[in-house]
């Protein structure tokens, strides 16, 4: 039957192969798409969580919601060493954090004043490394302070400028400081660099009455996946502690929402794509049996079963499906390989990209799920349709079909 069935599909070989290549289009197109959105997807988190917020962060429940300096907690380094001895957690770094004035002059304005420990946070926050002028935070005692570049034009300051310091301490006393701007940084988010200024944890604390406590501890590891591997058994231990871990998804709630929409909205494209695939593929199955009816009328008079028949057609289908998904997916896996190392370049995305502080140039990443899910589904619909070349040859009568034209 196999041998009747590869004979078959050979019979007409050009239609045979524009239909191999058909095929394999088609699952080139989807595995290189899944691999492009899967790519997409990674760059847009890793890039948003890391330029601030981090993989995730440790609170006090409502803190998110309601980011009051008085939702605070002890920063220990029992605690920093037990969390950063679970597997996938290579930083702990502690912030405290509060909205206060910031006045040179006659200008006034309000700013997310940030605590941060200047060794931990270069391990957390690109914002580090992004210092337009002057250095990022060295000592972390010194009276200093680092602005976003929006904010610091808007005083009007630059480096070597001082800055005076207004706000309320966690007990309800006035913080006050005068501060040095040592470094100017430039995200490329207007947000942040219109209202983030950094500055030594400790003096924060200090100068905000914070008694040795933290707002929020942000985690890192070697990669995203890593992190959220390890948010079970960091919910285990804190607790008894009254604290909860937050996951990118709640920090980055319109990152998760981008990402579902754009998913939900390719499912048409990979649809019409399948159908499209399959309605050649029978097209071309229908084809080759209304053009051996005759024969196949003869088969049956010579004592085949019409079930028989049915499968035969029904094994050429299969066999034109294993061929083209194997090719559809090598040529995939080779395309997708180039762009993960060179990137694809569209027009318009850095636009698009530059909130989440990436540049335009997408990458692919090529994963088990990117690879065989398409052609999973290509090949599944494609199976299920060979019903209908089935139930046609095995209704065909001997006498009727020896008698086609």
């Amino acid at each position: 039957m196999i041998a009747l069935a590869w004979r078959n599909l050979w019979r007409r070989p050009h239609r045979t192969i524009l239909t191999l290549l058909a095929i394999a289009f088609a699952c080139l197109v989807m595995v290189f798409l899944l691999s492009l959105q899967v790519g997409t997807y990674a760059s847009i988190k890793e890039s948003s969580l890391g330029l601030f917020d981090g993989y995730a962060q440790i609170q006090k429940p409502g803190y998110l919601r309601d980011p009051n300096i008085r939702k605070s907690f002890p920063h220990t380094g029992e605690m920093v060493r037990s969390l950063e001895a679970i597997t996938g957690i290579s930083t702990v770094a502690a912030r405290a954090q509060s909205y206060a004035l910031l006045s040179k002059g006659s200008h006034s304005l309000a700013a997310m004043i940030v605590g941060v420990q200047p060794g931990a946070e270069r391990r957390v926050s690109r914002i580090t490394a992004m210092m337009r002028s002057g250095h990022y935070l060295r000592n972390p005692k010194a009276a200093e302070i680092v602005l976003g570049d929006a904010l610091a034009r808007n005083l009007g300051v630059s480096v070597g400028s001082r800055v005076t310091l207004l706000g309320m301490g966690r007990d309800g006393s006035v913080a006050a400081d005068i501060l040095n701007v040592v470094g100017v940084f430039s995200s490329g988010i207007k947000d942040i660099d219109r209202q983030l200024a950094e500055m030594p944890l400790l003096r924060f604390q200090t100068d905000f009455a914070m008694l040795g406590k933290v707002n929020l501890l942000v985690l890192s590891g070697d990669s995203l996946g890593s992190v959220n591997g390890a948010l079970p058994a960091i919910q285990r231990l804190l607790k008894p502690k009254g604290l909860v871990v937050l996951d990118w998804q709640k920090l980055e709630p319109g990152v998760k929402g981008m990402i579902e929409l754009d998913a939900r909205t390719s499912l048409l494209w990979y649809a019409a794509l399948v159908i499209v695939a399959v309605a050649i593929l029978l097209n071309t199955i229908f084809m080759s049996v209304l053009e051996r009816t005759r024969e196949l009328g003869v088969l049956l008079a010579l004592g085949m079963r019409p079930a028989a028949a049915g499968r035969m057609v029904w094994l050429e289908i299969l066999m034109l499906l294993a061929m083209g998904i194997v090719l559809g997916m090598g040529l995939g896996a080779a395309t997708d390989s180039w762009f993960a190392v060179h990137g694809l370049n569209l027009p318009g995305a850095q636009g698009v990209f530059s909130r989440w502080g990436i540049s335009g140039l997408m990458y692919t990443k090529l994963t088990v799920f990117s690879l065989f899910t398409g052609p999973a589904v290509l090949a599944v619909c494609t199976a299920l349709a060979g019903v209908f070349p089935f139930l046609h040859v095995s209704r065909l009568k001997p006498v009727a079909a020896m008698r086609a034209p």
